[in-house]
């Protein structure tokens, strides 16, 4: 029936397996854009039918996790092989094309001190860029971009193509898992048409494919998202093999036709003027000019009443008690009617899609209501009176694993070398699925050599620490997303020092380049080198009144370093006063260096804490 485990001596043998079950489904070349990356060109590599090919991690599943974890672990040497239903879809934007936000930025910057590629694809593909909370601390400020979908796929795509040969990249369906010694150990997967991949590691990221069922109004059907097959069978097996499995829901909104859209009344939202690239690679993103606007409307009164009277046509979900267990901080719009009722309207932010095209994405209005009340309502909005709907919005059910079933390598406690990772594990949003695929990939193949330590970061480390110990000590009954407030030592682990906290880490597992490294010495050296020149340069009181500088006590000389902690001058003072010593510094270091200062005492307290922590443990 498709769904049950494959052992080995099972009877799908070896002599009839299709003849061209996995011949010559790779990617072509292409010349990869994404900085950073040092890769052998592409070569093709073509198994024989009669021979199954072995591998030592196989990756299911090319999505934002899975081209993490199949990236990872090649560029730790691994044999991999990324399968995945449709080779042109690997590095698809499902739902909202943006990346990062508070937290999530946060994610993608610890992701890319540690050799990933979400960050530097986005500064490729990224057509707005925004700093969040700048007005308020660092320890919250994250990074967003507003990604073209299309480039986005594309550079994705091609950061990938560039891993081969130790990268092979397999269009097909994984249906089941092979296994043994007593089903205790996964030894590979078997795809749809029969064919036997083997491999001494399997990462699952499955996303919303996972037994995912579409629903729209009282219409449902069986699919992962718009236009793509569900993982049934793959789900089914899971279950068979004994695995906790429960249902979460997401959704999605409706697309617009932006030339139908009148903008005139809307409030405008710009990008930075001078964007922060997400990479630690780039100095600049790839169209600092060029960034496009984003526009915000409201829903109103009348929104709202088309969405209560139509209640009776919502879905009927397996979750929820017939509601759906959906993000909370990300709840559809009929949730947002029903849960904040004495709330007049909401916020809707029309977000383009792309460069080359007039798609527009309603960030805010996620709904599954049926087409044409979805049309109707969204005509009540300032701007949508006459829009025009692509596609309608939808909700999407699937299947999840209760993390708490894994390790904090995220291998599964039932079957060794397994591992799960992004929404299977109860997360949503493409930064926590990256954050665990890159987590996954490290482990699986630092799991290949017997006495390699596990690649394991706590909560002191990274937001990566924090979402995996949340994940696997506590579980989640909902979709689980990443916030600043999660995390104890926020003000240690800010999106500006991620590669301070990481990098050296990724070095010693064999996760980044050697460009990298380089880069983040060279940047580390500049930082520590000016902090000495600033901490040994003092003057006289005198002398910083000469300076029209308000000194901080008479008869006492005081460093820079001490006056930037006293905020009494600012990292632009300190370059213009001191050039010579500033020389090396760029925007990036300058800022880390006033944050460092103003935030030094709180810093060391901080460290003492983790200590502390660190030692409890």
């Amino acid at each position: 029936n498709g769904c049950c485990l494959v052992r080995r001596n099972a009877t799908t043998a070896l002599g009839t397996v299709p003849t061209l079950s996995l011949t010559a489904r790779l990617f072509g070349g292409g010349r990869g854009l994404v900085s950073g990356v040092c890769c052998p060109p592409i070569r093709h590599h073509v198994t024989s039918a009669s021979t199954p090919p072995t591998y030592d991690v196989v990756v299911v599943g090319g999505g934002h996790a899975g081209c993490e974890a199949a990236a990872a672990a090649a560029r730790m040497g691994a044999r991999t092989c990324l399968i995945t239903h449709k080779k042109d879809s690997i590095g698809v934007m499902s739902c909202n094309p943006s990346v990062g936000g508070i937290g999530k930025g946060h994610l993608v910057r610890e992701i890319d001190a540690l050799g990933g590629l979400m960050g530097r694809v986005t500064d490729e593909a990224g057509i707005q860029f925004r700093m969040l909370n700048r007005s308020r601390g660092p320890a919250v400020q994250g990074p967003r971009a507003q990604a073209d979908r299309e480039l986005y796929r594309r550079h994705m795509q091609e950061a990938l193509d560039r891993l081969a040969p130790a990268l092979e990249i397999v269009e097909g369906s994984a249906e089941d898992l092979v296994l043994e010694d007593n089903d205790s150990k996964v030894a590979g997967v078997t795809l749809l048409d029969g064919t036997t991949v083997n491999a001494a590691k399997v990462v699952i990221t499955t996303g919303t494919f996972l037994g995912g069922v579409i629903h729209l109004g009282e219409k449902k059907f069986s699919a992962g998202r718009f236009g793509d097959p569900a993982a049934q069978s793959l789900a089914q097996t899971l279950r068979r093999a004994g695995f906790p499995l429960a249902r979460l829901k997401t959704g999605t909104p409706p697309r617009f036709d932006g030339t139908t859209i009148d903008y005139s009344s809307l409030e405008v939202q710009k990008g930075d003027e001078n964007p922060v690239p997400f990479s630690y690679m780039n100095d600049f993103v790839a169209r600092p000019n060029g960034q496009v606007d984003c526009h915000i409307t409201y829903t109103n009164e009348h929104t709202h009443q088309i969405v209560r009277d139509n209640k009776l046509m919502s879905p009927n979900f397996e979750s929820g008690d017939g509601k759906g267990l959906g993000p909370r901080y990300c709840p559809s719009l009929e949730m947002k009617v029903e849960r904040f009722g004495s709330k007049n309207r909401h916020q809707v932010f029309l977000e383009p899609e792309g460069l080359n095209t007039n798609v527009v994405y309603p960030n805010g209005i996620s709904i599954s209501l049926p087409e044409e009340v979805q049309l109707a309502l969204v005509r009540t909005i300032p701007g949508l009176e006459n829009v025009q709907m692509i596609r309608p919005g939808y909700a999407v059910e699937y299947d999840y694993c209760d993390p708490r079933s894994l390790r904090p390598t995220l291998e599964t406690n039932r079957i060794a070398g397994l591992y799960f990772a992004g929404q299977i594990n109860g997360t949503t949003g493409y930064e926590e699925a990256a954050a665990q695929g890159i987590l996954a990939g490290i482990n699986a193949a630092l799991s290949l050599t017997r006495d390699a330590s596990p690649f394991i970061p706590d909560r002191s480390d990274a937001y990566l620490g924090v979402m995996v110990d949340d994940l696997v000590n506590t579980g989640t009954k909902e979709p689980y997303r990443m916030f600043t407030s999660r995390a104890e030592y926020r003000l240690s682990l800010r999106a500006d020092n991620a590669d301070f906290r990481l990098t050296e880490k990724g070095h010693q597992i064999g996760c980044i380049s050697q460009q990298q490294l380089e880069r983040f010495n060279q940047r580390s050296s500049t930082f520590y080198a000016v902090q000495a020149a600033f901490m040994g340069k003092h003057l006289f009181p005198k002398e910083w009144e000469a300076l029209q500088i308000q000194p901080l006590r008479q008869q006492k000389r005081h460093s820079i370093w001490e006056m930037l902690q006293a905020k009494k001058i600012t990292m632009t003072d300190a370059q213009r006063l001191w050039p010579d010593l500033c020389k090396p510094v760029n925007r990036d270091i300058a800022a880390l260096l006033e944050t460092e200062a103003i935030y030094g005492q709180h810093l060391a307290r901080q460290e003492q804490e983790i200590a502390s922590f660190k030692k409890e443990e």
